[in-house]
């Protein structure tokens, strides 16, 4: 059995083929994709957080209203970029998400990733301390966005408060028994992977990651969740990790699968840069009859070592032809691959 989810960057755009023309249209079919794919008897529905772009950005006020619109399917994201928050006010929201939820929400935060601005954290009011890059800054703000969510109080009460305290050090309020231990860190490489595993954070894997070896990127990324999962052992936590995969696949079942997918170009894997220093590797995408797509994801690795597979959707085609292609995974694919 796998948890299988989709994943939406929300993107949005004005122009004549797209179904999903403001941030309003976004934001509203996120959370009729979300009902939608419930009802298919999905496991998951996720956000991709990008600032300073057409896309989905401020995940809490969707993750909440998602939350009171459904009532079993896990809701998260994968990820928030750390350099932008605020980990105390950010606790206080994803708390307070989680339970209009019900104790279901699914958080994957991250150090970040080329964005669309200039060091676009520093326009939200942060900058790395003396000698700290943005990328353990945004590390820093995990670490403590983690101890606060375990709940301990750490504040001094004052002494004439408005309202009654109760004893001791207070904490913030509201607090979400658990929601700690469903924390999931988005890595791009071997060695944040195994960070992850020593802060009790689950593993959430995309599909571009640090090229360290040259070899094919499942390859790469199976080999990361085994440095994690042993990075994990280590560490000595008690519960067992959750790790996530994200894919880009289409079954090929109708004439408007193959006129949007079935005309190839994606079936290899890609190396780019994401900067001068950082030689980087693109998973493939999937796109055949189910058949076909059943022989391809088996031979995928990561997917083999993962829990949870998050399937990326084109959410400007619709929530109408997105949770088409969430049925053709759960009924067509799914269960040849055991997991269902």
């Amino acid at each position: 059995m796998k948890k299988i989810g989709f994943l939406s960057f929300g993107h949005w755009t004005p122009s004549p083929g797209s179904s999903t023309r403001s941030a309003a249209d976004a934001l509203r079919q996120s959370i009729d994709l979300a009902v939608a794919a419930e009802e298919l008897g999905a496991d998951g529905a996720y956000v991709r957080v990008h600032h300073f772009a057409r896309q989905l950005a401020s995940p809490f006020p969707l993750l909440a209203a998602m939350g009171a619109k459904t009532r079993r399917i896990e809701l998260g994201t994968a990820v928030i970029d750390m350099r932008y928050e605020n980990p105390l006010y950010m606790a206080e929201d994803a708390s307070a998400a989680d339970l209009i939820s019900g104790g279901r929400l699914q958080l994957g935060l991250s150090r970040g990733s080329p964005e669309q601005v200039i060091d676009g954290w520093r326009h939200f009011g942060y900058a790395p301390a003396e000698g700290e890059t943005d990328a353990e800054m945004g590390r820093r703000h995990a670490r403590v966005f983690l101890e606060v969510l375990r709940g301990h109080g750490f504040a001094q009460p004052n002494p004439r408060p408005m309202f009654p305290n109760p004893p001791g050090l207070l904490r913030l309020e509201p607090h979400s028994e658990g929601l700690r231990e469903r924390i999931w860190w988005g890595s791009g490489s071997n060695a944040t992977a195994v960070w992850a595993a020593q802060q009790g954070m689950n593993l959430q894997s995309s599909t571009l990651k640090d090229d360290e070896t040259g070899e094919p990127f499942h390859i790469q990324q199976a080999a990361q969740i085994r440095a994690y999962r042993a990075a994990w052992q280590e560490a000595g936590h008690a519960r067992s990790p959750r790790v996530s995969v994200s894919r880009s696949i289409f079954p090929l079942l109708d004439e408007r699968d193959r006129t949007y997918f079935g005309r190839g170009g994606k079936e290899q894997d890609q190396v780019g840069f994401l900067d001068e220093k950082t030689r980087a590797i693109f998973g493939r995408g999937y796109a055949a009859e189910p058949e076909a797509l059943v022989g391809q994801l088996r031979a995928d690795e990561a997917i083999a070592e993962a829990d949870t597979l998050l399937l990326t959707v084109p959410n400007q085609l619709g929530v109408d032809y997105c949770a088409h292609v969430i049925e053709g995974i759960l009924k067509h694919v799914a269960p040849a691959l055991g997991w269902r």
